[in-house]
């Protein structure tokens, strides 16, 4: 255990020195480390522009992408609607301050898909609208500590960073709880820890949910798990919040926890509902959001719920409504069968872990059903020589071990075709 965290550490902080160090004046070449690719022949990947499932270079290269903006274009990317309703917001005036009536049917239409949960607060990112939940969580009960589960990821902000994937705490080696100011972990997938934790802490405000540990290999939630807690947190006066961030509106018109029976107090959601333009919320109970309406709970924000992001929004929901959802995880479902068929063929086993839409690749017999369970299997090396052996090839995937491949309704059957094909190509060279 200790030497497999050893390993995807270095595979972190490897991937700090893949950003294009030639820059003079932007850090590392990129804002966001997470988002750099290591050279390929001595050079940096920059992309110049993205259309449908296709990202093409600064050399106008062709790639079939599955980063997809981290997950955020799940109909496309540029898809003309949403296009046409941001330039349109644009010209009438990206930012005036005051109330639009765009925020209050952006608004409308997000809360229509998200059940009891029929009150929204706009932010501009996922961490935003993490700090939002937890602020709303600690208000209402009147303690101080936030749970979340090891190896997940719920934003950059200091009190959430806690425990991320590829950190020692994550990995919770020692009997003592990692605790960090007013946050602190839970083992994902284990259900006697959840007793153990509120045995501990009797100021537990809120347990933050995630239907699936995506950044961490796309570990899925056991049969019962998700339920377990939330019951244990009720019972023990503590609220519930579903970070939805990455996976709503990614496998169903709605919320995941919602079809995992999962009834949350708030929810935190982005990426798919903007279609890449920048926009998250907090939808929550009626009560609960109350406390920011009256101004128990500090909100602001100058570009939160600005007109070119709600407007991205309205747009994006005239599309998600009517996308057919079972199609789409169908054409995932046949990509993972084929990446593990491709593979087979050269002698080589391969699994994935995740849903038809995003999903992990693993060099191993089997898929991870705990954080232990990827550190061991965790593969830094062949990932990234996958990575390469692709990207030769057209098609962009994740470098690192914990990588996602994300599909969007733009990756036709013709696209998964494609890809099949790539793969097995990519196969044979690795083979050889």
């Amino acid at each position: 255990m200790a030497s497999a965290l050893l390993r995807v550490l270095a595979t972190v902080r490897g991937r700090n020195e893949w950003t294009n160090t030639m820059t003079t004046h932007l850090v590392g070449g990129i804002s966001s480390a997470g988002r750099a690719l290591p050279p390929m022949d001595g050079k940096p990947f920059v992309a110049r522009r993205s259309q449908g499932a296709y990202i093409w270079d600064d050399r106008q290269c062709q790639y079939i992408d599955t980063a997809l903006g981290f997950g955020a274009t799940v109909i496309g990317h540029a898809n003309p609607l949403v296009v046409e309703a941001v330039t349109a917001a644009l010209r009438n005036g990206p930012m005036p301050a005051f109330a639009h009536d765009g925020e209050e049917e952006a608004a409308g239409v997000l809360t229509a898909a998200t059940q009891h949960l029929s009150r929204a607060i706009f932010t501009n990112t996922g961490s935003e609208a993490v700090h939002l939940a937890c602020r709303l969580a600690r208000a209402a009960t009147g303690r101080s500590y936030i749970a979340k589960m090891a190896a997940g990821y719920d934003g950059w902000y200091d009190d959430v960073t806690l425990g991320q994937a590829g950190s020692a705490d994550a990995a919770m080696l020692t009997n003592a709880r990692p605790v960090h100011e007013r946050t602190t972990l839970l083992r994902f997938n284990d259900f006697d820890d959840v007793d153990q934790l509120f045995a501990e802490n009797s100021g537990i405000a809120a347990v933050i949910l995630e239907p699936m540990l995506a950044n961490a290999g796309c570990i899925p939630a056991a049969p019962g798990y998700l339920a377990h807690v939330e019951a244990t947190a009720r019972r023990h006066g503590a609220l519930v919040i579903l970070d939805e961030v990455l996976m709503g509106f990614r496998t169903r018109f709605g919320l995941t926890g919602h079809s995992m029976e999962v009834e949350a107090d708030l929810a935190t959601v982005g990426k798919a509902i903007g279609s890449g333009v920048a926009v998250a919320a907090v939808v929550g109970r009626p009560d609960l959001m109350a406390l920011a309406e009256e101004g128990t709970v500090n909100r602001a924000g100058t570009y939160s719920g600005n007109p070119v992001a709600t407007a991205a929004v309205t747009a994006t929901f005239q599309v998600l409504k009517d996308l057919d959802y079972a199609a789409l995880l169908a054409r995932g479902e046949r990509l993972r069968h084929g990446i593990s068929s491709a593979f087979a063929k050269c002698g080589r086993t391969v699994t994935t872990s995740g849903e038809g839409s995003v999903f992990t690749i693993w060099f191993a017999d089997s898929p991870p059903s705990n954080y232990a369970e990827t550190l061991s299997r965790a593969n830094a090396v062949m990932t990234l020589k996958l990575h390469e052996a692709l990207r030769r090839r057209g098609l962009l995937i994740m470098p690192f071990a914990f990588g996602r491949l994300y599909l969007s309704d733009a990756h036709t059957d013709g696209v998964i075709d494609e890809m099949i094909g790539i793969f097995e190509n990519a196969a044979r060279d690795m083979a050889a």
